[in-house]
């Protein structure tokens, strides 16, 4: 892959590709139980961590359905890593994807999340043509919400006990933009 093809910059972020030396950032983030609270793993030790940022190492170009292009976020003023950000084409045809973020905790409260999560819908819309890009959170992730709000964009269903996350089922918020709603914003 041509490295800078999806390397984003933004007024305070740097989004990139991820490298093997992301390790300890990469496993600082996914160690926490309040990260993974909403998420369908469990917090990570450095071996889980390793082997989820070499499949992070792979997703890294966004050619075919279901390919997913997964960016290491580093705060631009200070170099450290603050979380990552991701877009999955669902359909190439349909010219659909999905948007998702997470963010290490320490860094909650400045709008990074939407920073980083438009910057990802600006990829999709402007970089691929993309038609509706979603999101989808449980419904008990109140920043997650938030974050899809603040993106303008518009929740289109709850779907009751869409997934059984470890051990209990969750309702899970859909909320999407089509590409005309992004350029009225």
């Amino acid at each position: 892959m041509d490295e800078g093809r999806y390397r984003r910059t933004t007024a305070r972020l740097i989004l990139r590709p991820y490298e093997t030396n992301d390790l300890p950032a990469f496993h600082d983030l996914y160690r926490r139980d309040e990260v993974c609270r909403y998420l369908p793993w469990e917090p990570m030790d450095i071996d889980q961590a390793r082997a989820k940022l070499e499949q992070r190492l792979e997703q890294t170009h966004l050619d075919d359905d279901r390919d997913a292009l997964v960016l290491a976020a580093v705060e631009e003023a200070t170099g450290r890593h603050v979380g990552e950000f991701m877009l999955r084409l669902e359909s190439v045809a349909d010219r659909q994807a999905e948007v998702g973020w997470c963010l290490n905790p320490d860094a909650h409260g400045r709008g990074l999340a939407t920073e980083g999560s438009r910057e990802m819908l600006r990829l999709g819309f402007d970089g691929l043509g993309l038609h509706r890009i979603h999101a989808g959170s449980d419904e008990r992730n109140e920043p997650s919400l938030r974050v899809m709000d603040r993106l303008g964009m518009r929740r289109e269903a709850l779907f009751i006990d869409a997934e059984l996350v470890k051990g209990d089922w969750v309702r899970v918020v859909v909320a999407a933009i089509l590409e005309d709603e992004w350029r009225a914003l």
